[in-house]
């Protein structure tokens, strides 16, 4: 996800952490204690994305690729960041120092906070389709929510709303309202969430605020039913993600046979659950080839046809209707033995199928890219050019993540057998790493 929700959710979750505590004996350590909490909590829900650093240690886009979402990306490694952060509060804040000396319920909400923003990090990024590996070293595999989209407005709503209403002034109040509805605006203006999403949201803000209003000075009810409506609508992204991926196997299954339908990566709207943007990977062994095919679903046809989707993240050019609620965008065909070669003898595309869900081949002009980012605003950030690369050094300090399309990689047999044992796990937990078109809203909506 983006930092402004990692931002705004690790807030929120601060501020109901510290309303769950007893309170402190005077008001000056109340306030330390909410201030510490909220800082850690925010902090803490940031601090993965610091790998963002490590990207210097490969050469591009190897660095970025293999670093960014990482190490610090995984539990094991949220053990030294958790402490570290404590340790950097514990230094450089005296008053809060102080207080968690003094007061046990302090200490145990700093616990929790950072506990908190850490695991809400991973799991906030899981749900997308960029993927991470959370369990390394123990489980190198990508794991892929397919759910939400990498900026969802909700989440600025359902914990900015009563949060604004926690400030003091009514002018902070109005001021700070004021900023998440102008962005649903203008995002809707320009064409990136739709019409009816954008007054859903509007209203749920209202409800949101009005709860924490009446929740009262101290009251969590607002940011409890914010937790829970997050919740219900990540739950029921999942449903419609999988229902849809379903369809679409099923729609390539009819227009193909002979082809093996390896993955379908699916890529939400913000705040539309009856809209889809897929990229498939169908396996053919007979014709040597494997084909992606990138495109847009509706799960309501007689709603929502599938072109209606918030057009500036809807792909241009030419249109094929698979099923009356699937449209065709583009695809792209590739070689397996071309792909097969390459990761066998060149070092550097070896080490970009450790990213690279939706592997797409270029062997005239020696460049490979994930096909999930061939619409980014920023022009496809995955791109290896390869044919420039060989004889140069073999990148050193490859992460050990596991090929996502390794069941492309692999012998037919092999690949069939790594399929069958996947089984219900297609769509979160793939040693397949699946393509998924991602156009993001403007600025860092690609990179996280």
């Amino acid at each position: 996800m983006d930092n402004i929700t990692h931002t705004i959710v690790g807030l929120g979750v601060g501020e109901l952490l510290e309303r769950s505590l007893p309170p402190e004996a005077d008001t000056l350590r109340a306030r330390t204690r909410r201030r510490l909490l909220l800082t850690a909590c925010a902090l803490a829900s940031n601090f993965p994305d610091l790998d963002l650093f490590l990207s210097r240690l490969l050469p591009d886009p190897l660095g970025y690729l293999l670093n960014h979402r990482g190490h610090t990306h995984t539990l094991l490694y949220a053990l030294p960041q958790a402490l570290a952060l404590a340790v950097l509060l514990w230094l450089c804040w005296p008053a809060a120092r102080a207080l968690l000396r003094a007061s046990r319920p302090a200490s145990r909400g700093l616990a929790a906070s950072i506990g908190a923003g850490l695991g809400l990090h991973l799991l906030l990024d899981y749900t997308n389709s960029y993927g991470l590996h959370p369990f390394y070293p123990f489980d190198g595999r990508w794991f892929y929510g397919d759910m939400v989209f990498i900026v969802e407005p909700l989440y600025w709503i359902a914990f900015g709303a009563p949060l604004a209403m926690m400030l003091a002034t009514r002018r902070a109040r109005m001021a700070a309202l004021a900023v998440p509805v102008c962005a649903l605006l203008f995002f809707t203006f320009k064409g990136y969430l739709g019409a009816a999403s954008c007054a859903a949201l509007l209203g749920a803000g209202v409800l949101l605020g009005a709860a924490q209003r009446r929740a009262g000075a101290q009251g969590r009810a607002a940011l409890l039913l914010a937790l829970g409506l997050c919740g219900v609508y990540v739950a029921g992204q999942g449903v419609a993600s999988h229902v849809g991926g379903q369809r679409i196997r099923a729609a390539l299954a009819r227009i193909d046979p002979g082809a093996r339908v390896v993955d379908v990566a699916m890529t939400a709207y913000p705040s539309q659950p009856l809209c889809w943007n897929f990229v498939s990977v169908e396996s053919d062994e007979a014709a040597g080839s494997y084909r992606m095919r990138r495109g847009v679903a509706s799960l309501a046809p007689d709603w929502l046809a599938p072109l209606a989707c918030p057009h500036r993240l809807v792909d241009g050019g030419a249109k094929t209707t698979l099923d009356p609620a699937i449209v065709e965008m583009s695809e792209v065909t590739a070689s397996l033995r071309a792909l097969r070669q390459l990761q066998r003898d060149d070092c550097h595309v070896n080490a970009w199928l450790r990213f690279a869900r939706a592997p797409a081949l270029s062997m005239a002009t020696g460049e490979a890219s994930d096909y999930r980012f061939a619409t980014t605003p920023r022009g496809n950030f995955t791109t290896l050019r390869f044919g420039a690369l060989r004889g140069s050094a073999c990148p050193q300090g490859v992460p050990g993540w596991e090929d996502p399309r390794a069941d492309l990689l692999a012998a037919p047999e092999q690949g069939a057998l790594a399929e069958d044992q996947r089984g219900s796990l297609w769509r979160s937990a793939s040693s397949s790493r699946t393509p998924s078109p991602s156009r993001s809203l403007p600025a860092a909506a690609a990179a996280h």
